[in-house]
């Protein structure tokens, strides 16, 4: 494949529109990016407290 063969890009126009504060914080059912958040804030803090209850029981 040549180059002249290769399609063209416009980097000038947006992939994505911006998304309204309301929306991004309404909750919707599904993979959103809003669930997709929370998941992972709440793994954080799982696997923190995990982490810490096994450092007390070993030392306690």
């Amino acid at each position: 494949m040549n180059r002249s063969d290769a399609p063209t890009v416009d980097l000038g126009t947006p992939v994505a529109e911006p998304v309204s504060r309301e929306e991004l914080n309404s909750w919707k059912r599904g993979f959103t990016p809003q669930a997709e958040i929370w998941n992972g804030r709440l793994a954080m803090i799982g696997l923190s407290v995990a982490i810490l209850v096994i450092v007390v029981l070993r030392l306690g």
